[in-house]
């Protein structure tokens, strides 16, 4: 939330910071987060391997599935409206074009996110939605309201892709029920942003990096 701040004040005296400054900003912050405040709750322990990967590569094609299915999804007004903005990289043209830029963004979606993003939405906001005392809900813990409003609410973090981000979210969220393991969920949220990434940059399909 605070680097988000800090781009709308730039923003508002017409600054920016250049893509490579801005990525650094943002691993380096993120990443002393997780090591200095998060890391006493952070588990890695993974519980079940082989079903974790396959679920993190499902999420990955349904990610991508309907762009490459039916030319123009994404310019439907479902998803290019006044509320929800059209599919575009915060990239610059010369951001994609460098190689420590893509490796630290890469980085962030394959490293960072899936550990900051599960801890948030599967092992807080999930428990703590069933009850303010999160700390006794115990991981995976099934309440409908909590799992439904969970995965609509992840999805409108996903700008324009909300509906894949509803159904990832849909998964995620019955993955954790099911294994009650942040290791796991952390790892298959890896495994769909590390195919994610190498997709962008072998296809040059920029815009998945919101």
């Amino acid at each position: 939330m605070g680097l988000l701040a800090l781009q709308s004040v730039l923003a508002h005296f017409r600054l920016s910071l250049s893509d490579l400054a801005d990525q650094i900003l943002r691993v380096a912050v993120m990443a002393a987060v997780l090591w200095f405040i998060a890391r006493p709750v952070i588990n890695l322990r993974v519980r079940h391997l082989a079903p974790t990967l396959l679920i993190g590569l499902a999420v990955f094609a349904i990610w991508i599935a309907p762009d490459l299915l039916f030319k123009g999804y994404r310019h439907y007004w479902l998803f290019d409206n006044a509320l929800v903005p059209k599919a575009a990289t915060t990239l610059s043209i010369d951001g994609v074009m460098s190689r420590p830029v893509l490796a630290l963004r890469m980085i962030r979606a394959v490293v960072i996110v899936p550990i900051v993003e599960e801890l948030f939405w599967r092992a807080w906001l999930m428990r703590w939605l069933i009850s303010p005392a999160f700390e006794k809900v115990p991981l995976g813990a099934y309440q409908a309201t909590a799992f439904w409003l969970c995965a609509l609410l992840f999805a409108s973090e996903h700008g324009a892709y909300w509906d894949v981000g509803f159904i990832a979210g849909v998964i995620y969220n019955w993955w954790m029920i099911r294994t009650r393991s942040l290791g796991d969920l952390i790892l298959a949220h890896a495994v769909t942003n590390a195919c994610l990434s190498a997709y962008v940059i072998a296809a040059g399909k920029w815009e998945y990096w919101l």
